[in-house]
């Protein structure tokens, strides 16, 4: 080898090792993947272990036909489970907890949750709302014994050792003195329930270095809603993160994520319920799972498998969980009834939108859409006065926006002379330059009628997110909708429509048909009064027509209190139109206008310098290309 060669092995084992060392796990990394490599232990160790309990469950049957003496069994059972092995048989029974807005019921084989009932709603058939109920849910704690075998606690059949109607402690007995209590103790007039784990005297019958507790919690979210597919929308796994914000996984495909930082909450959620596992400390390890289920009445299923601290002798780990509707008021209430000074942030459970939209609705809409429906017996009521208030604290915007329109429209014949003294294409830059010049002379900006339009749009998309999360408009009836939650159709078919159905439905929503006919009559009549006589972009009239169309297509599967919403805020704005054109006396504000040619020119705004220097360097690069076309057409 020569030496350049050698000096290139060198330079190359150099960087290698440099790389490798820039790239070594950090000790936070290393533990994480030491969790999750006794994580695949623990599967594998419950893998076996359950093919050796069928092999036990048979050679036990065979015994027992052969008459063997019960020390026999009892001595397979406690190789098998352990300290835990009188609780390994049993039957089940259920405890019920319950308020005046939820009934638990708390099974004895693995003291679980077993289903969740809210009184004060019931599904889209009207039948009771029930979350979830028998094996659409599963809670599971695993242990490893001092033998190593694997524990799962929902196998486990626990003993209700104190039981009421709002407190229950189920308790998994290990040996004579050791015990895992799961301790539920339902708020009253609340939709959360305290949930504690609690361990006594178990460091003798688990592992050594058993130290932290696996949890495996799995929920199939139900069909509550009349249509499937806008509710699948909502429907997502949601959580936070201990010291940061909240977070969600994707709601239009499977999706999983593996989480090494804190959690403080998970939740399963839907359109307008939830199911929320919120922990006093921090869930740590976690692995999220959410998959769409096509059948059966369900729509998705969401799991969770992550780890806390855990001590056998004596332990105490607290958790809340919350059954109940996606309410923001009531969500944002509990960061100052429970989880003072946490900044649990369970409120964007609701989905408000992002960023500007989501402060529009927080501080405007809510607080005026709650105090309207405290005093209003009908939703639908208190729909049309929102959209009144925010019609009127929009005026302002609106009207200087008809303003501008009318002194263009009034300018209509002086533009429409500019237009034929200056015709064809050849004079469009020139023909531009003398109309802006005309504007600018009696003081017209024709920029000024786009930005109060502009104000406004903040406002609509707001409430494009509002009334979708409103639960307030669930099941409530307003004229011929019979809840203003969902679409409110008027025809129905059940043929699937290649490239309709998929976006359109199998129906009409009536509101939505009024709100598009509505767009319809306003798009002919603005642009109507609007015309100034300019030469229009090619398609601007079929893209204006074509808008309420898309409209109907987009919006026949929303709310049908967002359409009356849509339907009345347009059709107030055709009154202010039409009330607006009644009252204005044209001849008058050209007068006025005419007067301002009389007064000494302003100095152009920056936005008017910047188009007229626009303008002259476009028109500029249009004489030069001119210039170069005759010049070739010469040769």
């Amino acid at each position: 080898m020569d030496r350049n060669t050698i000096i290139g092995f060198i330079l190359i084992f150099a960087v290698f090792i440099g790389f490798s060392y820039l790239n070594r796990p950090s000790q936070e990394q290393i533990e994480v993947q030491k969790r999750y490599n006794d994580s695949i232990a623990a599967v594998e160790i419950q893998r076996q272990q359950t093919a050796m309990e069928q092999e036990i469950s048979n050679d036990t049957t065979s015994l027992t036909s052969e008459a063997q003496p019960d020390s026999v069994v009892q001595a397979q059972m406690q190789n098998t489970y352990g300290a835990f092995a009188t609780s390994s048989s049993g039957e089940e029974n259920f405890i019920t907890l319950e308020n005046n807005l939820v009934e638990i019921k708390i099974s004895t084989k693995g003291g679980r949750v077993y289903s969740a009932r809210l009184k004060e709603y019931t599904a889209y058939d009207s039948l009771p709302l029930i979350l979830f109920d028998a094996e659409e849910s599963s809670f599971n704690t695993t242990l490893v014994t001092a033998n190593n075998r694997v524990i799962n606690t929902s196998e486990m059949f626990f003993e209700p050792v104190q039981a009421t109607s709002d407190q229950a402690t189920m308790r998994l007995k290990a040996g004579e003195n050791g015990s895992l209590d799961f301790v539920y103790t339902l708020q009253p007039d609340d939709y959360m329930l305290r949930f504690e784990i609690v361990s006594k005297n178990l460091e003798q019958h688990l592992a050594p270095s058993f130290n932290s507790l696996d949890i495996q919690w799995m929920q199939k979210i139900r069909q509550q809603e009349k249509g499937r597919k806008f509710e699948e929308r909502y429907a997502r796994l949601m959580y936070k993160y201990l010291a940061d914000d909240v977070e969600e996984m994707s709601d239009s495909k499977d999706a999983s994520e593996n989480l090494s930082n804190k959690l403080k909450w998970i939740g399963y959620k839907d359109q307008f319920f939830s199911t929320v596992l919120i922990a006093d400390e921090s869930l740590e390890s976690t692995k999220l799972d959410s998959r769409y289920l096509k059948d059966g009445g369900y729509l998705k299923q969401y799991n969770t498998t992550t780890s806390i601290a855990f001590d056998p002798k004596n332990n105490v780990s607290g958790f809340y969980f919350y059954f109940g509707p996606n309410d923001y008021p009531l969500l944002k209430g509990y960061d100052k009834k429970i989880f003072k000074e946490q900044d649990v942030q369970l409120e964007k459970l609701v989905p408000l939108g992002w960023s500007l939209f989501r402060y529009i609705n927080k501080w405007v809409i809510i607080p005026i859409f709650d105090w309207l429906t405290s005093f209003c017996g009908s939703i639908g009521l208190a729909i049309f006065l929102l959209t009144l208030i925010i019609k009127m604290a929009l005026f302002p915007l609106t009207y200087k926006s008809f303003m501008s329109s009318a002194k263009m429209r009034v300018l209509r014949p002086q533009i429409e002379e500019v237009n034929a003294k200056y015709p064809g294409q050849d004079n469009a830059m020139t023909r531009q330059q003398k109309t802006m010049e005309v504007y600018r002379q009696v003081g017209v900006n024709p920029m000024s009628g786009c930005l109060p339009m502009l104000l406004q749009m903040p406002f609509l998309f707001a409430l494009f997110m509002f009334f979708p999360s409103a639960i307030e408009l669930r099941h409530e009836s307003f004229l011929w909708a019979k809840d203003l939650s969902t679409f409110d159709a008027i025809i129905s078919w059940d043929a699937y429509i290649p490239f309709i159905t998929p976006y359109f439905g199998n129906h009409i929503s009536l509101f939505c048909l009024l709100m598009t006919a509505t767009n319809m009559i306003y798009t002919k009549y603005n642009m109507e009064q609007t015309n100034t006589g300019q030469q229009q972009m090619p398609g601007m009239k079929l893209m204006m027509y074509g808008m309420p169309v898309f409209m109907l297509v987009f919006l026949n599967s929303y709310p049908a209190g967002l359409n009356y919403y849509y339907f009345i805020s347009t059709l107030i704005t055709v009154i202010q139109t039409l009330l607006f054109r009644y009252f204005l006396n044209e001849d008058k504000l050209l007068k006025q206008l005419e007067q301002n040619k009389k007064k000494p020119a302003k100095k152009k705004s920056g936005f008017m310098a910047r188009l007229e220097e626009a303008q002259r360097q476009q028109q500029q690069a249009l004489a030069k290309q001119r210039a170069q076309q005759q010049k070739g057409g010469k040769r």
